[in-house]
């Protein structure tokens, strides 16, 4: 048999078939079972923005909520299904595997959005049509919201435990030790990101014009089928795929390090680290292998966990009880994790903004002229096309033009580097909320001219299209924040929490939508019914005050971003002036 033969039919070390058996290279994973696993991640998005994007529309209109309570539903749900991708995660790690997982999740996002189909289609799950503003408007009851919320919040559910696992378990179907398949995985990333941006612009378009010029429950329903099929395709994909063994959640491991801080908490930190349990006493006993760090002095607190003590009995034959006794490369990981969390925090600021591109500016896009000639009529929603679309131009631009200039003037082989990129979106996002008070000072200038200051829904003479700026800025800066902080998360974190470091990226994106939907409640507290600023009526309302806040909040939230990429040190330098050589790493940068 010839060489390349033997290669083909080679088994992998580190992954098995669906039968449990050591997965032959030639018969399992490829590019055939990650193109399976993309149909899922492209359903996953047209689900998510198919809904996110038009539903305040649909709680006005339809629920006839208020506009505050309409945006913090919105934001609470997109808050609520990034956040709960750390669920996904730590069930895929620790439990399930990815594959179960993406399969289960998938069916209750499915179930979710069914749910969501069916209560537009049953008249007593939603309140009479009326005008809005008229006295005789009811807003949707009780059970009306509950059938409502409990849709929206399993599909929540499962975007969540699906969108934790579909980028890694598509890399699982590639061996990085193999050249070809290592170039293929590169190209699997690029891909990945193709189908997330195809849905996201299927979504804002196509599926937000079924909505409102076909009906809702076709809009849903379209969602709903495509997601069956979506899961059909997974599933028969089954005997293609590779599978990895469970390596447990980072999560536990950071848990683990501070219970056993807390409970040694009365011992002294020893000056002497012969005396702290160090990754070669256990690296020869079938313990996964890690990366040997050097021993910090910062938040030494944490360094209690790795004490040998005489009340700690340690069986070499035996895998030592973790929530006693961590080694001190398991310490040194937790640090690293904290040493990030000053740029995990002044980056949630960014995903505030963002979130006002699905409700506000939505808002905002229905009472001004969207037609384009005498015949179509844009859909309010699908102005984020504009925010999709600049995503897809900043992206060619930063890879052809920024980045050669980068690295001629700034001496970076790289280009930007990751902490440059999100500061560069955190600017974009400041240009982004001063333009959206801008325009909304001119919309208000419009309505007074025209008289139509308290006529709901009011179309304004003013073209929707002074829009633009603000979806531009937003879509130019979720790039680069994009870009900047998926690498940022996937270098800086431990090699052994690649999981988690997607969680913490997401858990920003979430955040940021439940303190926009925190701000909208104070501001709407505060501000009354008397002179509000975020009013049902929006004419009546000072919108333009609220853009001003969170201008005013991005560019103080810029300053302690730039405070702390300022201590912050790279880990390739640290490691560096320790003399260890760092191990390669994955770039976000594909």
């Amino acid at each position: 048999m010839a060489l390349p033969e033997i290669q083909a039919d080679k088994t992998l070390g580190d992954a098995w078939d669906y039968k449990g058996r050591p997965a032959v290279r030639s018969a399992t994973g490829g590019w055939t079972a990650a193109a399976m696993i993309l149909g899922v991640e492209a359903c996953e998005r047209l689900t998510t923005l198919g809904i996110a994007v038009n539903l305040v529309t649909y709680l006005t209109s339809t629920m006839h909520l208020g506009s505050a309570s309409s945006a913090n539903t919105v934001t609470n749900f997109l808050g609520t299904s990034f956040m709960l991708c750390l669920l996904g995660g730590f069930v895929a790690d620790t439990f399930l595997g990815r594959y179960l997982t993406i399969a289960i999740f998938a069916t209750v996002q499915g179930i979710g959005v069914t749910i969501l189909t069916i209560s537009t289609m049953i008249p007593s799950l939603h309140p009479p049509r009326c005008d809005p503003g008229s006295p005789s408007c009811q807003s949707a009851d009780g059970m009306q919201l509950v059938v409502l919320f409990t849709a929206l919040y399993l599909t929540a559910l499962g975007t969540g435990g699906l969108k934790s696992s579909v980028s890694g378990f598509g890399s699982d179907q590639f061996d990085d030790t193999n050249k070809e398949e290592k170039a293929q995985m590169t190209s699997f990333f690029n891909w990945f990101f193709f189908f997330i941006s195809i849905g996201s612009l299927v979504a804002v378009t196509v599926l937000v014009y079924i909505q409102d010029n076909v009906g809702r429950r076709w809009g849903y329903g379209v969602i709903a089928c495509a997601i069956v099929f979506g899961i059909l395709v997974f599933l028969s994909g089954t005997k293609k795929y590779r599978f990895k063994k469970l390596l447990g959640s980072p999560l536990t491991q950071i848990a683990a390090v501070c219970v056993g801080a807390w409970r040694k908490r009365n011992l002294q930190t020893p000056s002497d680290l012969s005396l702290l349990f160090t990754i070669d006493d256990i690296e020869n006993e079938g313990s996964k292998k890690k990366q040997k760090l050097p021993h910090s002095k910062q938040f030494r607190f944490l360094d209690k966990a790795a004490i040998i003590d005489a009340n700690t009995k340690i069986n070499m034959s035996n895998a030592q009880d973790k929530w006693f006794l961590s080694t001190l490369t398991d310490v040194e990981e937790v640090k690293m994790v904290i040493r990030m969390l000053p740029i995990w925090a002044t980056t949630i600021m960014f995903w505030t903004v963002y979130a006002q591109m699905t409700t506000f500016s939505v808002s905002q896009a229905t009472t001004l002229d969207r037609h384009i000639g005498k015949s179509f009529e844009i859909p309010a929603a699908s102005m984020t096309a504009f925010f999709v679309g600049s995503i897809l131009l900043t992206v060619p631009v930063y890879d052809c033009i920024v980045i050669p200039l980068a690295k001629k003037f700034l001496k970076n082989p790289q280009g930007l580097s990751p902490l440059q990129c999100i500061g560069v979106g955190l600017v974009l996002s400041i240009f982004a909320m001063a333009a959206a008070a801008f325009t909304e000072i001119k919309r208000l200038d419009v309505a007074r001219e025209h008289n139509l200051v308290h006529a709901h829904n009011a179309v304004l003479p003013l073209s929707v299209f002074w829009l633009i700026p603000q979806f531009f800025f937003v879509g130019a800066g979720e790039a680069f924040t994009y870009i900047g902080q998926l690498d940022f998360f996937l270098k800086e974190c431990p090699k052994g929490m690649k999981t988690m470091s997607t969680g913490l990226f997401l858990s920003t994106l979430s955040l940021g939508c439940f303190f926009s939907s925190v701000l909208v409640s104070i501001v709407h507290k505060f501000t009354g019914d008397n002179k509000p600023w975020l009013a049902d009526n929006l004419n009546e309302g000072k919108l333009y005050n609220f853009y001003w806040l969170l201008t005013i909040l991005s560019v103080l939230n810029m300053i302690l971003f730039l405070l702390g990429a300022n201590w912050y040190v790279y880990k390739d330098k640290r490691l560096a002036e320790e003399g260890i050589e760092p191990e390669e790493e994955e770039s976000a940068l594909h």
